[in-house]
């Protein structure tokens, strides 16, 4: 394309000035088809929620990954040559239902995460706090996607109502229960927050590149979802030039990025425990999750200096 040909040469020749274009673009083009989208979403979303309708909930779907494939349009055709890696296993499929861990890094993560699925994997959800729902667009948008929103009890209120115990665990398995029956990739950052290295230190993390990965989350999607999975997918994401924030994505400074998805298998046993609700009350069971996810965490480690000697290995042809 004649754009994407002009905006590279851009940024080569003259690059403040391609990042600054490919910024307002990008912010311009984004908020546009946001807007653009919410209209549909709300009323599609609304009838959903009241009238129950297929219909209604196909098409607030459909108008979402329309939303996601623009942005990506974005990122293939406004942003100066890059050298992505992305690898993702042969047989994973739109129509699956699957559950994706992941390290984090950065805001980017999540548009990544797009990127790498369109055609390729269901429409990604996350973990939210329900608070979410009452800022405009955005938080209505999770809920009518069916997104796990989360209602956490302090300590402090379960004191005073005791009634209120076990009632965040009910509603997180409630919240993901939505999600039968039709396509899901279910995501949940296991380390609970982005890394940096004085989260790292404080921790005291055994990981080089990791913090310290949490099971609650999945315990809970495969308490809620266990005969619905088709498959846990592991997702290991590679900054080589440091962690980006997120307008660096548009500016296009994000030139080298690495990911890496593929199957992994938690032992049968231990899934149908995890299953049938025994994580939560049986702490051999908790021992053998978080053993299962230090040995995950343990290759996810290797993995990450593996891919990052990669890059520096085999650099890519500036001028390809």
């Amino acid at each position: 394309m004649r754009l994407t040909a002009a905006i590279q040469d851009l940024h080569k020749r003259a690059p403040k000035l391609g990042k600054a274009v490919s910024l307002a673009t990008a912010t311009g083009v984004i908020a546009a088809n946001s807007v653009a989208a919410s209209v549909p979403v709300w009323l599609m979303g609304a009838a959903k929620i009241i009238t129950g309708s297929q219909v209604a909930d196909d098409t607030v779907i459909r108008v979402t990954n329309r939303w996601i494939s623009s942005n990506n349009a974005l990122i293939d055709n406004i942003l100066p040559r890059k050298d992505w890696r992305i690898s993702l296993p042969d047989d994973v499929h739109p129509n699956g239902k699957y559950l994706l861990i992941s390290n984090h890094q950065s805001w980017v993560d999540t548009s990544v995460v797009q990127y790498i699925s369109e055609n390729r994997l269901p429409l990604t959800r996350f973990f939210t706090k329900f608070e979410l729902i009452y800022i405009p667009v955005i938080g209505q948008a999770f809920y009518f996607l069916d997104f796990p929103m989360m209602r956490r009890h302090s300590k402090e209120a379960v004191a005073k109502n005791p009634a209120l115990k076990g009632k965040d665990i009910e509603e997180a398995k409630r919240a993901c229960s939505l999600l039968k029956n039709k396509p899901f990739t279910l995501l949940n950052y296991l380390e609970g927050t982005r890394f940096t290295q004085s989260k790292h230190d404080k921790q005291k993390s055994p990981y080089q590149h990791l913090l310290k990965p949490r099971a609650g989350g999945l315990s809970l999607a495969i308490n809620a979802l266990g005969a619905d999975i088709d498959g846990i997918l592991d997702m290991t994401i590679v900054y080589p030039d440091g962690i980006p924030t997120y307008s660096d994505l548009w500016k296009g400074n994000i030139k080298r990025l690495g990911v890496d998805v593929r199957y992994i298998e938690m032992p049968k046993a231990l899934f149908t425990a995890i299953e049938s609700g025994r994580y939560e009350d049986d702490e051999d069971i908790k021992a053998q999750t978080f053993d299962w996810l230090d040995q995950a965490w343990q290759q996810k480690d290797k993995r990450i200096d593996e891919m990052l000697a990669e890059f520096e290995a085999n650099p890519a042809d500036e001028d390809a």
